[in-house]
């Protein structure tokens, strides 16, 4: 079983906007809605390789309603925590003539230390040992950073492999409890090492400083460039695929469902690797935060290029 958490999920708003401009009406040319945020995009892309799991979290308001009607229609199971606030919507500008999208994300409603309990314990009953739990995405305002940390150590008290997609002090202090799998972009890295890297030399050198600590494998995103995947007795670089990009929203997310699909079906490592650099990829070239097609991904599977480093 794979369970994800997505503690400030949202309802994404993307809208196409030719030529947008700052200080001028812009007219928008198409729009879509979304249920959001990274767990629930990787339940979404989970479920688009063939893969169950359930989506836990807190929801709230008609935004809440709208995120959870979404996924009961899509076939995803879901267990949230219930709360009086609108869960927040974030707004995505796509620019086609420009080239550029441009997030605008609401902060997101405090919630109470009983709430995310409850969240715990509700994705906690889905899960037995050897299963997977994603932990993904930002905490609430006001949340203490450890949060994440703290329940790597519950969960791994409990058999589950932790995989984990976080930024800044939630994912410094994550790592240090030493979940199965962490997935931070260069810059995340960098700021979890504490230091700048020259190239992609350093920072799979870094990558496996992190499993020499104890963290079984490391995924980094390296965007256009491809993605490094490290563990103990491999370093794998997958070469970045050039694609036509609508949207850089939900790639990270998309390779880290594959690589628990991967996982749950039994899929070697350098197999899930290039399936997940196919999986990104098509991604990008979707609107919004929709899971990538299945058709596309089977197109671009013999375009991955896989090095051993």
């Amino acid at each position: 079983m794979i369970v994800t958490i997505t503690l400030t999920p949202a309802l994404d708003k993307t809208v196409t906007l030719p030529g947008f401009a700052v200080d001028k009406v812009n007219r928008v040319q198409s729009m879509r809605l979304d249920a959001g945020g990274k767990g629930i995009n990787v339940s979404k892309v989970l479920k688009a390789l063939g893969t169950d799991s359930v989506a836990c979290g807190i929801l709230g308001g008609g935004t809440g309603r709208f995120i959870q009607n979404s996924l009961t229609e899509a076939g995803i199971a879901c267990d949230f925590a219930q709360v009086p606030q609108d869960t927040r919507t974030n707004l995505k500008v796509i620019d086609p003539v420009n080239h550029t999208n441009t997030d605008i994300n609401e902060a997101g409603a405090p919630v109470s230390e009983e709430t995310l309990e409850e969240v715990f314990a509700r994705a906690a009953a889905h899960l037995h040992k050897d299963d997977i739990v994603v932990l993904a995405g930002k905490a609430p305002q006001g949340t203490a950073d450890t949060i994440f940390a703290d329940w790597t150590k519950r969960f791994r008290e409990l058999g589950v492999k932790v995989y984990m997609d976080a930024d800044a002090a939630l994912l410094i202090a994550g790592a240090a409890a030493k979940p199965a799998l962490i997935k931070p972009n260069d810059e995340e890295l960098s700021r979890l090492m504490g230091r700048k890297f020259a190239g992609i030399d350093e920072m799979a050198a870094a990558a496996r400083e992190l499993v020499a600590g104890g963290i079984e494998t490391v995924v980094v995103s390296l965007g256009g460039d491809g993605a490094l995947f490290v563990r103990k007795d491999q370093t794998l670089r997958g070469k970045g695929l050039k694609v036509p990009v609508l949207s850089t929203v939900g790639a990270g997310d998309s390779m880290m469902a594959t690589l628990c699909h991967g996982v749950e079906t039994g899929m070697s490592f350098i197999d899930t690797c290039r399936l997940a650099m196919a999986v990104s990829a098509a991604t990008v070239m979707c609107s919004g935060t929709q899971a990538a097609s299945m058709d596309t991904v089977r197109e671009l599977l013999p375009k991955v290029e896989i090095e051993t480093l």
